[in-house]
């Protein structure tokens, strides 16, 4: 039988309607793997675990963490670069990872192989020795490095890392003669310090228990004011170092050519995950601030530290290679 106007109207209508939802592509759709470039039990791991655990719930798809040590936590910046666009991978972008391009060869460039997905914090930095040692306070460790030259032995959590530059800086500024030791990362780091292999470390917070227990001491903090679960210890600016507020800020980033929906639904699960009440009470226990960036304002704010980076190397005469 000829079919009717309104029949031939609504077969073409059918031909043109939009594929149905369920047959589009779902982001994510299988597990994401996000690469925590130090080791495991230190502050970055235990924050990253707890991100990684509220967005699992976010994102209705297990974020996986796995960690990638060494090479002064670039490893997981190097993976991300040769990653496929997919959105699948992800990894913390630390300072030292946009430092370490213009020190030596790498194998991507900052600039040109990230979609930046958002910034999430900042580290809270300081100097502990162990408890029973007889350094009380930052003064008296200087002194005893001052009297006894080449014999101190600081820790700090990577080769060219921001703990490691800034202890550089510390020592200079203070004439000292010290051995500066990179660890892997602060868990790494704070077993050297509790066996008497090193006599001081710059760590983030992950060592805070251990002050609680009664094992190691801070002697100082790199933040702007002093913190609040530590009122009794000053600030590097309190100390007379002019400018020295340092925390290493670090965001979220995938491989370059991220499709632009891909990045707005990995930005959203983990600005999710980044305001979760479990995240955010890790973030109070280890006493470091959120510092949120969307997509496009963290892509700004890589650029211009970049170019700071850049041009702090050339500065003080950082290149190796």
């Amino acid at each position: 039988m000829p079919l009717s106007r309104r029949a031939l109207l609504g077969a073409a209508g059918a031909l043109a309607a939009p594929v149905p939802l369920r047959a589009q592509a779902r982001f994510p759709d299988r597990p994401i793997t996000l690469l925590v470039p130090f080791t495991p039990g230190g502050a970055t791991d235990v924050q990253m675990r707890a991100l990684a655990e509220a967005a699992s719930r976010h994102f209705g798809q297990t974020v996986v963490t796995e960690n990638r040590p060494g090479a002064g936590s670039t490893l997981g910046a190097a993976a991300v670069a040769r990653a496929k666009p997919d959105g699948y991978l992800v990894a913390q972008m630390t300072l030292p990872a946009l430092r370490l391009p213009f020190m030596q060869r790498m194998p991507y460039d900052p600039r040109r192989d990230f979609t930046p997905v958002l910034h999430l914090t900042g580290y809270t930095f300081g100097v502990l020795v162990r408890a029973e040692s007889p350094w009380k306070s930052w003064g008296e460790l200087v002194a005893d490095a001052r009297a006894r030259p080449g014999r101190h032995r600081w820790g700090n959590t990577g080769a060219n890392g921001t703990p490691h530059l800034a202890m550089v800086e510390l020592a200079e500024r203070e004439r000292l003669e010290v051995e500066h030791i990179p660890f892997r990362g602060e868990a790494d780091a704070y077993p050297a310090l509790l066996g008497g292999h090193i006599e001081a470390t710059a760590a983030g917070t992950g060592g805070a228990q251990m002050v609680a227990d009664g094992k190691l001491r801070y002697l100082n903090f790199w933040t702007r004011e002093r913190v609040s679960r530590f009122p009794e210890v000053p600030t590097l600016l309190e100390l007379g170092y002019q400018g020295m507020v340092i925390t290493s800020p670090y965001g979220l980033v995938a491989p370059a050519g991220l499709d632009p929906a891909i990045l707005a639904a990995l930005h959203d699960g983990f600005r999710k995950a980044l305001f979760d009440p479990s995240h955010l009470a890790v973030l109070a226990r280890l006493d470091q601030p959120v510092e949120y960036l969307d997509s496009a304002a963290y892509a700004r704010f890589m650029a211009e530290t970049i170019d700071l980076e850049e041009q702090r190397v050339e500065r003080l005469g950082l290149k190796t290679g």
